[in-house]
């Protein structure tokens, strides 16, 4: 791995709305390794909230942050407003991570962060459309995929954690 931070990878161009409605550029995240995930209250995967907060208080302090990017595509399943799911996460997981507004991850409406992650492939197969709620996407350092995981693979397990690990 190589310790040269690119200047402008495609990532750090982004901008994003946090559920406080503020904006924010994703260069803001140069340097640090992150996990993406889009996620929802309302859905059966919904726990991994715990393990995502829990990734990011064990690691935050070596360089490492958890994102968050409610999607309401699948199955209706985060139907609420930046306020209610600001105080789901809080109350619920007690989610210290950063989170954003409502976003699409598929079709005409993909968010750009979105474009530039469905590209990249799953360890057991090519890219694809996001499948479902709390997909994950870990970003090296540099601001490049470096692992895609399925919506099935929970934060904790050791998968994750070895790559996120190995990383920092």
């Amino acid at each position: 791995m190589s310790d040269v931070i690119e200047p402008s990878a495609p990532i750090y161009e982004i901008n994003a709305t946090r559920l406080d409605g503020s904006q924010e550029q994703l260069m803001i995240y140069r340097g640090e390794v992150m996990l993406v995930a889009n996620v929802a209250s309302q859905c059966g995967r919904t726990p991994q909230y715990a393990d995502l907060q829990d990734l990011y208080a064990r690691y935050s302090s070596r360089g490492f942050t958890v994102l968050g990017f409610p999607c309401n595509q699948f199955g209706d399943e985060e139907p609420g407003s930046s306020d209610e799911i600001s105080d789901f996460c809080r109350m619920s997981y007690g989610v210290t991570f950063p989170m954003f507004s409502k976003v699409e991850v598929n079709g005409p409406g993909r968010h750009p962060l979105y474009e530039q992650l469905a590209v990249a492939a799953y360890d057991d197969g090519p890219a694809a459309d996001i499948e479902w709620n709390f997909e994950k996407f870990l970003i090296d350092r540099n601001g490049s995929v470096a692992r895609r995981f399925r919506y099935t693979m929970v934060p904790s397990d050791p998968t994750i954690v070895d790559a996120l690990e190995g990383l920092l």
